[in-house]
């Protein structure tokens, strides 16, 4: 009885392997939030925010309760979604460091497999500071040199009203920005569904980061609230109803059966909002405590995944490793090492656990999630490691390096070997020529690059880039 038992469940899961493998190539849509905490969603009962749009996704999807940003703030994770690697890996340091030529992303490996790529909103990988400005069709680090077809991109953080850059030609916009870059992607979607090719679009919302300006109608709904929680709240009401313009588009359209979609946020909440942002959380954005790193996490596809609730640890350094298994990519497609895993196998059902842990580099701050436990260090240079239980102890109270010295002593020596890891690929050791080519630039404010200085009279008044230029005048 046992044995056939057995039979019956391999071969019941054979069959849906070669269901998968079967199926046309779906349609792959990420979708990310800048700056929104894992407390701040309606399935979450945050007390003020509701959600409807992303409680209907994560209903009718896999909802993971314990997913994780690739750092702690923005840049980064741009990079580790694009390449399934540590940011530090691919030359990201920090927020406004440039990706690297050398790397191999995502969309070029899907755009080389037969996809039709497009980007809409931040981008951020350019080497570029300050607050988002239209991307020059010329840039090395353009959207478009790293396997994007079509691209509406802005350098980094944007709001109401902005202005974009539409394969390099300059546009302004009228409205809410995660609205307006919703709109756009879903007419690249409409404009090439009846091509028979497969389409990958990546939206990065410049919503809910600072500097926090909603539509009065969205910022109305919380009249308790101080200006800036308002209006940060005001933000994400806004962008929960672009998703449900674009889960309702992709239902017009006939594709929501078979495409991809993922919803995540960069990194970990903002402080100083009120209500809180991280749901009881230690820590926030910048932190390699949970708050700072863990974000909500969403993969909706009906024709594949079984709707559920998930504890099981993932990261965005997954999605390109699970994207490569679903497609068929080649390995030459990725840069090696790869920090993340496939999640396939969880389509379905939980695997007992992931055995992989994750790996976070922040400056001096280090972190290893495993399973259950996670260590961490906020100065790697003095060598004070600190323990958790994040299955018992999620908020990270209780620290356990004394109670579980043989735990201890194991996960440190992992994370230990994990940072000289990405020192070495961090190096250029990963790359053909063993060097890092170009040499990385140092990251610059955009006002102060030359290819901008003849927009800034004609931009001085713009609300969003009236006091930084006053400023750099000074």
């Amino acid at each position: 009885m046992y044995r056939s038992t057995i039979s019956l469940l391999f071969v019941l899961c054979l069959g849906w392997i070669h269901d998968v493998k079967g199926i046309d190539r779906p349609n792959i849509i990420f979708v990310m939030a800048d700056d929104m905490g894992w407390g701040q969603t309606g399935y979450r009962n945050h007390p003020a925010l509701k959600t409807p749009n992303l409680d209907a996704m994560a209903n009718n999807g896999l909802r993971f309760e314990r997913f994780y940003a690739g750092g702690p703030v923005c840049s980064p994770t741009r990079a580790s979604m694009l390449t399934g690697r540590s940011h530090d890996r691919a030359g990201v340091l920090s927020h406004g460091y440039a990706l690297r030529t050398q790397e191999k992303s995502i969309a070029q490996a899907l755009q080389k497999a037969g996809y039709t790529t497009g980007h809409f909103g931040k981008w951020h990988l350019n080497g570029h500071r300050g607050p988002g400005a239209p991307i020059f069709a010329g840039d090395i680090r353009s959207p478009g040199k790293f396997g994007f077809d079509e691209w509406l991109s802005v350098s980094n953080f944007f709001d109401m009203n902005p202005i974009l850059s539409r394969n390099g030609k300059f546009e302004e916009f009228q409205g809410d920005s995660s609205e307006i870059i919703v709109d756009e992607a879903v007419k690249f979607l409409d404009q090439h569904r009846k091509s028979n090719k497969p389409m990958f679009a990546v939206i990065w919302y410049g919503n809910p980061h600072s500097p926090f300006k909603a539509l009065p109608q969205d910022k109305a709904e919380f009249p308790g609230l101080n200006e800036a929680s308002s209006n940060h709240y005001g933000e994400l009401v806004a962008m929960d109803r672009s998703i449900g313009t674009l889960r309702a588009k992709l239902r017009e359209f006939g594709m929501e059966k078979n495409t991809l979609l993922v919803f995540c946020s960069d990194n970990g909440g903002l402080p100083n909002i009120e209500p809180g942002t991280v749901g009881g959380l230690r820590g926030y954005k910048g932190s390699v405590f949970e708050g700072g790193i863990r974000v909500p996490g969403i993969i909706e596809w009906p024709q594949t995944i079984r709707p559920r609730v998930t504890h099981y640890p993932a990261c965005v350094m997954d999605l390109f490793p699970t994207v490569q298994e679903i497609v068929g990519l080649p390995d030459s497609a990725m840069n090696k090492p790869q920090d993340g895993i496939s999640l396939m196998p969880l389509f379905q059902s939980d695997p007992a656990e992931r055995n992989t842990p994750i790996g976070f580099r922040y400056a001096t701050k280090r972190a290893l999630v495993g399973d259950r436990y996670k260590i961490l260090t906020e100065k790697i240079e003095t060598g004070k490691f600190q323990l958790y239980d994040i299955v018992n102890d999620p908020n990270e109270a209780e620290e356990l390096s004394l109670k579980e010295p043989t735990i201890f002593e194991k996960l440190k020596k992992q994370l230990l070997d994990w940072d000289a890891s990405v020192d070495a690929s961090f190096q250029g050791k990963d790359y053909a020529e063993g060097m890092v080519t170009p040499s990385d630039p140092e990251p610059i404010n955009w006002y102060d690059a030359p290819q901008y200085q003849p927009y800034l009279e004609q931009w001085k008044n713009r609300w969003e880039y009236a006091g930084f230029l006053k400023r750099a005048k000074k």
